[in-house]
């Protein structure tokens, strides 16, 4: 009896803190503490919002952003789960990996900016490339750490009953391991909308990244707020997508 409870009342109680944030961020822009320039309140940025989907240049920019989330997600998610793997299933790969990808996870996301130019030019590579590598470690240690720590009697199982390597992989460990992967995966998705906002600094001139930095260069705080509103729309409804995807996947299994 409490789980449709629980279902039902669950978007309600998610929807009082922005609705508190709304009414503050209302009160402190008609406050007279900040100046219109400095905190526009929600009329200017709602209206900035109407005056680029008239213009025609929304769109394009959500569409631009979320191509490229999508294609560096996949790609750092695909090599996190391999090389984590990897580094899970064997200690000598864990001894000789671990150490270096610990080191090169600490590299902020905008010291990687100069080299994507000097290695990869301008185009659209550099910017896919950078949203992969922010995909990659949260995928990459979430793998390795829940492979690692899987109950050794599930593998000794396994081997009784003829698995070995990739078969042992893919119908005792994986299985096992798939909550944590599938976690692993959210955090990935997540970080690679953190990493956007650098990629599209490189030389971009669409995104909501620039469309960032772009208000910022100009004085349009009003898009520049908009900006970040809707990176945290984008990274919260792809988050819940992957969140009923995992839901599904894990009540099938």
């Amino acid at each position: 009896m409490t789980t449709p409870l629980r279902t039902r009342t669950t978007p309600a109680l998610g929807a009082v803190l922005p609705i508190v944030l709304l009414a503050a961020w209302h009160l402190a822009a008609g406050s007279g503490i900040w100046s219109p320039a400095q905190l526009p309140p929600p009329g200017e940025v709602l209206a900035a919002l109407a005056e680029l989907i008239r213009r025609g240049e929304l769109w394009h920019h959500l569409a631009i952003s979320t191509q490229r989330v999508l294609i560096g997600f996949a790609a750092g998610s695909a090599l996190g789960l391999a090389l984590g793997s990897l580094v899970g299933l064997s200690r000598t790969a864990g001894a000789v990996l671990s150490p270096t990808v610990q080191a090169i996870r600490a590299v902020p996301s905008l010291a990687w900016v100069p080299l994507l130019l000097l290695w990869l030019g301008i185009g659209e590579t550099p910017k896919i490339v950078l949203v992969a590598i922010g995909a990659f470690f949260p995928v990459y240690t979430t793998v390795a750490a829940a492979l690692a720590h899987i109950d050794p009697h599930l593998i000794e199982v396994g081997r009784a009953y003829g698995r070995s390597g990739l078969s042992l992989l893919t119908t005792i460990l994986v299985p096992a391991a798939t909550p944590a992967i599938l976690s692993g995966l959210r955090l990935g998705l997540a970080q690679g909308w953190l990493f956007l906002v650098a990629a599209e600094l490189i030389a971009s001139s669409m995104g909501l990244g620039f469309l960032l930095i772009d208000s910022q260069n100009t004085g349009r705080t009003d898009v520049m707020l908009l900006a970040v509103i809707l990176l945290a729309v984008l990274g919260k409804l792809s988050d819940t997508l992957l969140a009923l995807a995992e839901r599904r996947l894990l009540s099938a299994a």
